[in-house]
């Protein structure tokens, strides 16, 4: 579903990303404004494995879920992207096939530049490819440090590294002037066992746990945060 223009929030969340956010003036006004809008249902597909990169693609508001699919069929959610943050660059700057499936987590909203306007960018603008470069450099970090939580840290320590950053990224306080924060993206107990690679009972395990230790509290619109200091030194300390 297409519709021209973002909303100012939509706005807000695209120029306030940390990546976008610190490009050119002139490079930025360019991207707003070769880009378009398309808004998407819960569930609906955005991308799939395999198409041609026909577009450079941002997350304006809601969720995108990046997931791939076993043999057996079963879909594998790897990761999230929020509001500002980029993605589909690799397969729209080297021409391959896409590499993993993309749908809507609730109603969302993506911001698209065309794979030609994005080339049409690199050739005008010297800064963008280092840019991308940068942009590369990060996620390769935060994979490094994803396969050495993975290989080092106990899941309840991993468990709490994931509740921290979907805190960061998705967090809205319960009540005006409380201390309390609610995810409010809404992840099936499976999906979050899908994103710290351990079985839904494990995670279940340790979700109750934290619960008992008054860390979180678990609601059935989603995951609240009780106590966030309790949260960093449990992902912190208990490697």
């Amino acid at each position: 579903m297409d519709a021209p223009l973002l909303t100012v929030e939509e706005r807000n969340a695209i120029n306030g990303g940390r990546w976008f956010s610190s490009l050119s003036p002139s490079l930025r006004h360019d991207i707003f404004r070769c880009a378009y809008v398309r808004r998407y249902v819960d569930g609906q597909r955005i991308v799939a494995r395999g198409d041609a990169p026909e577009e450079w693609l941002a997350c304006a508001s809601g969720a995108v879920r990046i997931s791939s699919t076993s043999v057996s069929g079963r879909q594998i959610t790897l990761t999230y992207m929020e509001p500002g943050s980029w993605f589909g660059d690799v397969a729209t700057f080297d021409g391959d096939e896409r590499t993993h499936d993309a749908y809507a987590h609730g109603a969302t909203t993506v911001f698209c530049v065309s794979r030609k306007d994005f080339q049409q960018l690199l050739a005008t603008h010297a800064e963008f490819a280092e840019a991308l470069i940068r942009l590369h450099a990060r996620r390769t970090r935060n994979l490094f440090r994803l396969i050495e939580d993975l290989n080092t840290l106990p899941l309840r320590a991993r468990l709490a590294k994931q509740l921290r950053y979907l805190l960061r990224a998705y967090g809205t306080s319960v009540s005006l002037g409380g201390t309390e924060v609610r995810i409010s993206l809404q992840l099936a107990q499976e999906e979050l066992a899908q994103l710290l690679g351990a079985s839904r009972q494990r995670v279940n395990q340790e979700l109750k746990a934290l619960e008992r230790e008054n860390v979180i509290r678990i609601e059935p619109g989603g995951l609240v945060i009780r106590d966030i200091d309790a949260l960093v030194s449990i992902g912190e300390f208990e490697g």
